[in-house]
């Protein structure tokens, strides 16, 4: 993962192809051709090369080869706690539309279920974990004061509020533009979660 902050803009691709010019260019620096191959003193370049270099300034802790490492790290799943495992998978996938992903066993009481968007079937990934006692103390206080547990993102909240409702989905807050700009209902899962429903 890369820091923020100076170096992250300085060492861009862009910045270690000029590097890498300044390095092979810089013995050539005091130096231009004429037509007879003659070298003439050019002090521009050594000038010019030294801006440039200053610019850019020191390569990153470890040399430059570390700015060649390209590290990422990506949301690869998150998960929320449903009361009933079967339930759940059936609301998610025949209701809201998602599909499973994986479905295997993880103990004697519950499976490893996952969830994604069939638009992004490598995306992140729902977990759909069965609840036990403190997540399900956990899940009501947070349902009690009105905390949603995940949002899914439309490019239009009033049309699918609408469809899912003729599904049986029951909102407890309207398609409403808010202060921030978007526009965001709120559903229940029927597994003891509150889901927002967002459009930019």
């Amino acid at each position: 993962m890369r820091g923020a902050g100076s170096a992250f803009l300085v060492w861009s691709p862009r910045a270690r192809l000029i590097r890498v010019w300044i390095k092979r260019t810089q013995p050539l620096a005091g130096t231009a051709e004429r037509e007879d191959t003659a070298p003439v003193a050019f002090d521009g370049w050594l000038a010019l090369l030294g801006a440039i270099s200053d610019l850019l300034g020191p390569p990153p802790p470890g040399g430059e080869e570390a700015a060649e490492e390209d590290v990422t790290m990506r949301i690869g799943l998150t998960g929320i706690f449903v009361d009933d495992q079967d339930k759940a998978e059936r609301f998610y996938t025949e209701v809201l539309g998602l599909q499973v992903k994986t479905n295997v066993p993880y103990s004697d009481s519950e499976r490893w279920l996952t969830v994604v968007s069939p638009e992004e079937p490598d995306g992140v990934e729902l977990v759909l974990h069965r609840t036990d006692q403190a997540a399900r103390a956990f899940q009501q206080a947070a349902r009690e004061q009105g905390r949603l547990v995940f949002s899914l993102r439309t490019d239009d909240c009033r049309r699918d509020a609408e469809r899912l409702k003729a599904k049986g989905v029951v909102f407890t807050r309207e398609p409403a533009r808010m202060a921030y700009g978007g526009m965001d209902a709120v559903f229940d899962d029927t597994c003891g979660n509150l889901v927002n429903l967002h459009q930019d």
